[in-house]
């Protein structure tokens, strides 16, 4: 099974090692792939769990969540992102050995395009950026997309996406990038992984990739959320966009921004009745919230206009997800964060918990940070507790069926 790179996997795949310990289980030797585990921490390096998947990109977000708080990273972390990067520009998930060449079968545009956003944040390393970008290009699909590997695979929404945002973030106007045969943009490629209206399994959703076999597009939450940012020509910490007058109907997309507007009504009519998203369901294990692909639901939403459901997810954000942030460690602080700047929150009181301190928590104390008290986080009711045991319980229970099925959150047969 090919890993693909998502926020909410990636958070979700971090924590496995903390809730498994706290069930009493022990900790695998290998991954589910047979990639050893687990690696020292580097030094700069945020958080404290296994890097091997996600350490360019939980580093990347933790640096763009502190520049929406006017943070500056130590340089030890800035440096270490830096060192990270392949003689071409891109980036890998994680380069224990910096000293050797760039294995080409595990470059990585996920966590490229989120390196290229994370140093515009930070600012300055024109180099870096301007390398990334200029990978980013070679590596276009003739569909105008992104997979996750170059050459393993097709184009996928997430990635696609994501490079969108790293070409804005970047200076750059996504819809002139276009292949170089056949002559399409990263928005042509978004429009093809759109359901249509008159789907039932999803209508105005995003599908991750078209199933192998048959083609059919199957609704994917992970993709929605990302592709609607993309398709809207933003990045991974979108801000609120205008309002949305269409409301939550859907309606036939020839535009990105028509695209833009289903997917995110989608999202709205799918949390509408309980606030969050849901896991992938599990044998014999009941329904539990997926604390982060609903955020990045809730940036898309607010991005595309849908104020109100955003608004509503956020605050149920901020009543539960304070224990999965915790576990999960500084990308899931990062989520958090964005999902409050986007709906206008406060980072620094959400749900009673000082985001931003807690993120710079995980890592080398930064240059600078905000000199306002932050608010003292109020207790865990036995209520609030049962949740996060309730989340733990269902990461213990994916221990026992392998990893594979835990980070798997964008799999293309995946159905909201």
């Amino acid at each position: 099974m090919t890993v693909r790179r998502s926020a909410a996997a990636l958070t979700a795949l971090t924590a496995l090692a903390a809730a498994t310990a706290v069930l009493g289980g022990a900790a695998p030797a290998a991954f589910a792939d047979g990639t050893p585990s687990p690696v020292a921490i580097p030094p700069g390096l945020y958080g404290t769990k296994d890097p091997q998947f996600d350490g360019v990109f939980r580093q990347s977000l933790a640096f763009l969540a502190q520049e929406k708080a006017n943070v500056k990273p130590a340089e030890q972390a800035i440096g270490w992102l830096a060192g990270q990067q392949c003689a071409d520009g891109s980036f890998t998930s994680f380069r224990a050995d910096t000293s050797t060449a760039c294995d080409p079968k595990k470059l990585d545009t996920n966590a490229t395009a989120a390196a290229v956003q994370a140093f515009v944040a930070v600012g300055g390393h024109a180099d870096a950026i301007k390398k990334g970008v200029t990978w980013l290009k070679s590596v276009q699909q003739d569909d105008g997309g992104w997979p996750y590997t170059p050459g393993l695979g097709g184009s996928d929404a997430n990635s696609t996406a994501i490079a969108i945002g790293a070409l804005a973030a970047a200076g750059e106007k996504p819809a002139d990038v276009k292949s170089a045969k056949g002559g399409k943009t990263p928005f042509d490629a978004l429009l093809t992984f759109a359901l249509p209206c008159d789907d039932p399994g999803g209508p105005g959703a995003f599908a991750f990739q078209p199933d192998p076999k048959t083609q059919k597009l199957y609704a994917n939450a992970d993709a929605t959320a990302a592709a609607v940012t993309g398709a809207l020509g933003k990045g991974l910490t979108a801000t609120a966009g205008p309002a949305d007058t269409k409301g939550t109907a859907c309606e036939k997309a020839t535009t990105p921004e028509q695209a833009a507007h289903n997917g995110a009504a989608h999202l709205a009519r799918t949390l509408a009745p309980t606030g969050f998203l849901k896991t992938p369901p599990m044998p014999g294990a009941a329904d539990q919230p997926d604390f982060g692909n609903t955020a990045d639901a809730v940036v898309a939403l607010a991005a595309a206009g849908q104020s109100r459901q955003a608004k509503a997810s956020a605050d149920w954000l901020a009543k539960n997800a304070g224990p999965w942030a915790k576990e999960s460690g500084p990308a899931a602080y990062a989520q958090l964060v964005f999902a409050a700047d986007a709906t206008g929150a406060d980072p620094s009181n959400f749900g009673g918990l000082n985001l931003v301190k807690s993120l710079n928590a995980t890592g080398p104390a930064p240059q600078s940070a905000v000199t306002s008290t932050p608010s003292a986080q109020t207790s865990q009711s036995k209520d609030d507790d049962g949740i996060s045991l309730w989340w733990i319980v269902g990461a213990g229970l994916v221990a026992g069926i392998g990893v594979g099925f835990l980070i798997s959150g964008r799999k293309k047969n995946q159905q909201l």
